[in-house]
């Protein structure tokens, strides 16, 4: 395992740590921790919070993204797929079909009030992307010469139940335009089932 690799493994494991502290456990200096760190943030793999712990200045305390704990092995993927055919079995396709209604539905009310003060579409757009790179999408905001808006996700934590069931991404799309408003259109121009290393959605004032 790599000194980067550790780093992830360390605060895994350990929970949220200093530079300082990972410094310490990797025999490294402060900076040298800290470079590990922001090469593992510039890829959305971990965050920090200020902790006051003690007066003076707050101290920077990094924690992995959902993104960072999904490159650790587990069963995640295989039990969302088991229960899929189970649903499906069970309930047969229209109860699948409630169970994707059900989940559409918590996605936009959480969407919504992470949207909640954002004016202009920019500001809706880029509230959306926080929200999903927070579940682990890593996406970004991406501007276009013509005023579109790209929104990219170049992580797809939920990419087992999509292959397993397509419905995930319809209704993924569909949650996106509703949220957005009905000033704007949204149409996804890449997507990682139809074998695009990404997802990429084309936004466009109306």
């Amino acid at each position: 395992m790599n000194t980067a690799e550790q780093t992830l493994f360390l605060i895994k494991t350990r929970g949220p740590q200093t530079a300082q502290q990972l410094g310490a456990l990797l025999n490294l200096t402060s900076m040298g921790a800290r470079k590990q760190l922001e090469s593992w943030q510039e890829k959305g793999m971990v965050t920090y919070e200020e902790v006051a712990d003690k007066p003076g200045r707050p101290a920077r305390r990094w924690l992995l993204t959902a993104a960072g704990h999904a490159r650790f092995p587990d069963r995640h993927a295989e039990l969302t797929l088991q229960l899929i055919d189970q649903v499906r079995a069970l309930f047969g396709d229209a109860g699948l079909d409630k169970l994707i209604g059900s989940r559409e539905a918590a996605s936009e009310r959480d969407y919504r009030e992470h949207l909640a003060g954002s004016r202009t579409l920019p500001e809706r757009v880029q509230a959306l992307v926080q929200a999903r790179s927070a579940e682990g999408y890593m996406a970004e905001l991406q501007p276009q010469d013509d005023g579109s808006l790209l929104l990219i996700e170049n992580h797809c934590p939920i990419c087992a139940a999509a292959q397993q069931c397509q419905q995930f991404c319809r209704s993924e799309l569909d949650v996106f335009q509703r949220v957005l408003g009905p000033d704007c259109s949204v149409g996804r121009v890449e997507h990682m089932l139809a074998g695009a290393r990404r997802c990429v959605y084309v936004i466009k004032s109306i």
